[in-house]
C-alpha cells in the first residue's frame, strides 16, 4: 500500500468512526458503547473483505494505529458533540466521504491479492458499506444500503472508475483521487437532490 493509500485508509477509518459515533448520539449509550459502535463501523467492512480475502491476520491485528484512531475518532466526537450541534445532513456528508475512501482501498487491496476486476469492484463495495451496514443495525436503524437512496451504487462506480484509470495507466494516486471522488459526489448528488431508485 502506497503512504498516500494508507493515508486515506485512516482518513476512512476516522470518517467512519465518526459517523458511527454521530449515528448513536441519541441512543443514550454509555461512552464505551459509542466507542464500540465507533469502532466497529470503522473496521467492520475491511475486515470481513480480508477474511473473505484470506488476509489473516485481519488488517487492524497487524497494525493498532487502526484502534488508536477510530477510538480517538470517537471520544473526539463525543467530546465535540456536547457543544456543537451536527445535523443529519453532517452525518450523511461524513458517511459520504468514508464510503469513498474505503471504496478505493477495499479495491486495491483486493486487486493486489489477483483477484477478478469484478470481485475487486465488489470487495470496494464491501468495504465501503459493510460497516456502515453493522452501525445501523446497531442504532436500530434500516441500513443505508436497504433504502432506495443511491448507496451502493455510488460505491460500486467509484470501485469501477479506480480499475479502469489503473488498467489505462493512469497512476495510482489519480486512480485513488478520482475513485474516491466518484463516489463521493455521487452520493452527496444523491443526498442532495434525492436521486433514488423506485421503492418496490
Amino acid at each position: 500500500m502506497t503512504a498516500l493509500l494508507y493515508i486515506l485508509d485512516l482518513s476512512g477509518v476516522a470518517v467512519f468512526a465518526i459517523t458511527g459515533a454521530l449515528a448513536v448520539r441519541h441512543k443514550k449509550l454509555d461512552l464505551f458503547g459509542v466507542v464500540v459502535v465507533a469502532m466497529v463501523t470503522a473496521i467492520g467492512g475491511g475486515t470481513l473483505r480480508d477474511v473473505l480475502l484470506g488476509r489473516t491476520p485481519v488488517f487492524w491485528v497487524k497494525d493498532a494505529a487502526y484502534l488508536l484512531v477510530a477510538g480517538s475518532a470517537a471520544v473526539v466526537t463525543v467530546v465535540f458533540v456536547r457543544f456543537i450541534s451536527f445535523p443529519r445532513r453532517a452525518l450523511l456528508i461524513a458517511d459520504a466521504l468514508g464510503l469513498g475512501l474505503f471504496t478505493v482501498l477495499g479495491t486495491d487491496i483486493a486487486l493486489s491479492a489477483n483477484v477478478h476486476p469484478a470481485i475487486a469492484a465488489a470487495m470496494g463495495v464491501m468495504s465501503g458499506t459493510a460497516g456502515g451496514v453493522i452501525r445501523d443495525l446497531l442504532a436500530n436503524e434500516i441500513p443505508l444500503i436497504l433504502r432506495k437512496e443511491i448507496y451502493a451504487i455510488a460505491s460500486l462506480c467509484g470501485a469501477v472508475a479506480y480499475i479502469i484509470l489503473l488498467q489505462a495507466n493512469a497512476g495510482a494516486q489519480l486512480a485513488a483521487l478520482a475513485g474516491a471522488a466518484i463516489t463521493f459526489v455521487l452520493r452527496v448528488a444523491a443526498i442532495r437532490w434525492r436521486w433514488s431508485f423506485p421503492v418496490f
